[in-house]
């Protein structure tokens, strides 16, 4: 499947209400009608927080949730995006002279990302023009990837236009790499699985080379999403590069400790390969090498026997170079753990034992405190959720995003909190009114701190995505109707190309394209 390129499927418009709305603003705003539809989805990662760049593997899945683009390719060389969304203003440029401002996350510069991705990866110097209408449904800042999908999509937007095939894998590693353009020094997990998600299964995700294996979860299961309302941009801030590069000087401490060519080495990952020896082994060498209080730039520099200019203009990122403090010990030591932790996780999931869950529910937990306590990325209100459920009996995993996933047992609950907005729950049949209490404990108490009012079972994901034995979970489910959602026959194809009138979004987890 990696091999494959994006596939191309025809249905009609007129029969999902979505893509006709799409198509009725579109002619409305250009005057024409679209040529063809692309869509990506957003994702939640299960396990393996913030250790994708540091080259370790992850275990996301792909959510219904989306980036929808309706194209037309002009004659021109002008590139006209709009946005359903009136918060996001129309832009308009030369195809030929994009230019990407770091210093502004703006919606539009990542669409650029995608378009200067496929256009330097074919070496084009000119490229034709395209009227593009973007509608999404992935809550922005949420942690479920919305930005990486609209790169995603804008790739596969203009790889359409030009005529060309790429592999699905190909189409990861270059969205991967753009969106650097933009300043996010991410590792590539949010492009891959938009690129590979197959319906019914998880993915392990590996890099270098990049490849993706099937893991499947519990059977039975399906998974129930909240939100706490707390947004972060990533490229706002600089905390999520800092990390990066915490990571990163952490790893050339590591290697300088143990004699080893510092100076090429970027990741973590790289030390252990070098070095041939376990996570667990690595674990053991960062307490010897490195010392929990936070270091500064001039003990960095005195450890790697550098000069101060050399460690920002080297080895630092732009937005970083003004950095005070490194955490170092904590970033490596979550880092090692978690991709342990990662690998656990997929071994249970093959051996399937029958205390699976508690096994599973137990590596999560670990992973929250580690989020938590050592990569520092929890948040007030994230927390409060997370006391507020386990009062309620629920044990929670926190995670670095604002997303979380959990799995309910017998008389257990174990979940995944990411770290700012949204949480997502993994329930066997029945199970989730038991989680109801503490969900609407946890509404109650963000209308009061965000003076928002949540619909009734707002908190609850209509279809969520990822249901392993095809089942998904409805609002109606969650107060107790034991009544679960059977998905329409449709094959999740992951970066799918559809041709004529597309079929609704919502039926497919993976990237497709559908041209008219």
């Amino acid at each position: 499947m990696a091999a494959e390129s994006p596939a191309m499927r025809r249905v009609q418009v007129a029969e999902h209400l979505r893509l006709l709305k799409l198509k009725e603003m579109f002619n409305s705003k250009f005057g024409s009608i679209p040529k063809f539809y692309v869509r990506a989805p957003g994702r939640v990662n299960i396990i393996g927080e913030h250790i994708d760049y540091c080259g370790y593997s992850v275990l996301p899945m792909a959510i219904e949730q989306d980036v929808l683009i309706a194209v037309e390719p002009v004659k021109t060389y002008t590139l006209q995006l709009a946005n359903t969304n009136p918060l996001y203003p129309d832009f308009s440029t030369s195809a030929n002279n994009i230019q990407i401002d770091k210093t502004k996350p703006l919606w539009h510069n990542y669409f650029l990302c995608g378009l200067k991705g496929i256009q330097e990866h074919f070496g084009l110097s000119n490229l034709t023009g395209m009227n593009c209408l973007v509608d999404g449904n992935i809550p922005p800042s949420s942690g479920l990837s919305s930005s990486s999908a609209l790169v995603c999509c804008a790739g596969l937007v203009t790889l359409t236009v030009l005529g060309r095939n790429l592999s699905k894998v190909e189409l990861a590693e270059i969205c991967a790499k753009s969106e650097r353009y933009i300043g996010t020094e991410g590792g590539g997990m949010d492009q891959s699985i938009s690129f590979l998600a197959e319906e019914g299964t998880a993915k392990l995700i590996e890099f270098s080379p990049l490849r993706a294996t099937d893991v499947k979860l519990p059977s039975g299961a399906v998974f129930v999403i909240a939100n706490s309302c707390v947004e972060m941009n990533k490229a706002a801030t600089s905390q999520f590069n800092i990390r990066v590069m915490e990571c990163r000087l952490a790893a050339k401490l590591l290697a300088k400790y143990k004699n080893l060519q510092w100076d090429n080495v970027l990741r973590l990952d790289e030390v252990q390969a070098k070095l041939g020896i376990s996570l667990e082994e690595m674990l053991l060498v960062t307490e010897d090498a490195l010392h929990p209080e936070p270091y500064n730039p001039e003990e960095i520099c005195r450890c790697l026997g550098i000069s101060l200019e050399e460690l920002r203009t080297q080895i630092l990122s732009p937005n970083t170079q003004d950095v005070l403090i490194f955490k170092l010990y904590q970033r490596a030591k979550h880092v090692y753990s978690e991709a342990a932790r990662v690998l656990q996780f997929k071994k249970i999931c093959e051996e399937a034992p029958e205390n699976m869950v508690q096994l599973l529910g137990e590596l999560m937990n670990q992973s929250h405190m580690s989020c938590r306590d050592m990569y520092e990325c929890s948040c007030p209100e994230l927390d409060q959720l997370v006391d507020i459920c386990r009062s309620a009996g629920v044990c929670w995993r926190s995670a670095p995003d604002p997303v979380c996933l959990g799995i309910t047992g017998r008389g257990r609950t174990t979940v995944k909190i990411a770290a700012c907005s949204f949480h997502w729950k993994l329930c066997p049949r029945g199970a989730p009114t038991r989680c109801q209490p503490a969900l609407n404990k946890c509404n109650v108490v963000l209308r009061r701190r965000k003076n928002v009012v949540l619909r009734k079972g707002r908190h609850i994901c209509r279809r969520c995505l990822l249901a392993p034995a095809g089942r998904c979970l409805s609002s109606q489910d969650a107060q107790g109707s034991g009544t679960h959602l059977r998905r329409q026959s449709v094959p999740y194809q992951s970066s799918n190309a559809v041709l004529g009138d597309p079929l609704l979004s919502s039926e497919l987890p993976g990237m497709d394209v559908y041209v008219r």
